[in-house]
């Protein structure tokens, strides 16, 4: 237990001195932190309060066809996803038999929180690592990645768990990708529109870049879906989703962009 240990410490430490990433910077680490101890019950009524001065984007037949959509079609999905999640927990028990899910804290409609599943792609007790900008790590070199995650990261499929959270209402297939509570007093004014509609299993982003661009990219994108929503661009984010993960466009940070994660 001990050698594993030490070997994955130094195949992490390795990866960073080889291709310059680092943890979260200090700043980063410091927000970390101080989220951890200030994310009490009043910061999450605050996001109820906030939600109920919000109001949803798009039209009310817009949103009951979507919705309409979202509960169909997650339940035709319930019994090939749930095979899928079945083969896949077989090969995650068998590495390391560590858990099978990942759950993760996201931000949703009017910014109230939720978990969202996932399948496990990472070795248990991975570090957060996060770039400049805190966005997540990706690397096909990524040493936190067990050999099942580096197979699902590239197609996608540790991210079919959250059929679940699209029945269960807290996400839609089509939307903006759900961030991390801890980043909501982040958003501009005008990035905030992205929390009138609820997170998606796929986006107009994901659609374009998948992982390789920047935040404030990502954001940019995400304000041009809620700015235009309509069943039909919904569908062609749908078709174009399917294009780039078949091809497995994107899948991780661009290594120019990665660099600027250097920080003292």
């Amino acid at each position: 237990m001990q050698n594993n240990t030490f070997s994955f410490l130094f195949s992490m430490e390795k990866a960073k001195r080889d291709f310059g990433y680092k943890p979260a910077h200090a700043d980063f680490r410091v927000m970390m932190e101080d989220t951890r101890k200030t994310l009490t019950q009043n910061d999450i009524r605050s996001c109820f309060t906030m939600s109920e001065r919000m109001k949803p984007s798009g039209s009310l037949v817009f949103r009951f066809v979507k919705r309409a959509f979202d509960i169909v079609l997650s339940l035709i999905l319930l019994i090939p996803v749930g095979l899928v999640i079945g083969i896949s927990a077989i090969f995650i028990k068998a590495e390391d038999g560590g858990p099978v899910f990942y759950i993760a804290p996201r931000t949703g409609l009017f910014g109230k929180p939720f978990r969202m599943f996932k399948l496990r792609s990472m070795k248990v007790n991975a570090p957060d690592i996060r770039l400049a900008d805190g966005s997540t790590y990706n690397s096909d070199d990524d040493p936190r990645l067990t050999r099942f995650g580096r197979f699902a990261r590239k197609t996608s499929i540790d991210e079919l768990p959250q059929v679940i959270n699209i029945l269960k209402g807290d996400m839609s297939f089509i939307g903006p990708r759900p961030d991390t509570p801890m980043y909501l007093d982040k958003y501009t004014d005008e990035e905030r529109i992205i929390l009138n509609v609820r997170p998606g299993l796929t986006g107009y982003n994901q659609a374009l870049n998948r992982n390789a661009v920047l935040t404030k990219e990502k954001l940019r994108n995400d304000i041009i879906y809620v700015q235009n929503l309509s069943l039909w661009f919904d569908f062609k984010i749908l078709f174009m989703t399917i294009g780039t993960v078949l091809g497995r466009k994107n899948v991780n940070r661009a290594e120019s962009d990665a660099e600027k994660v250097d920080v003292e």
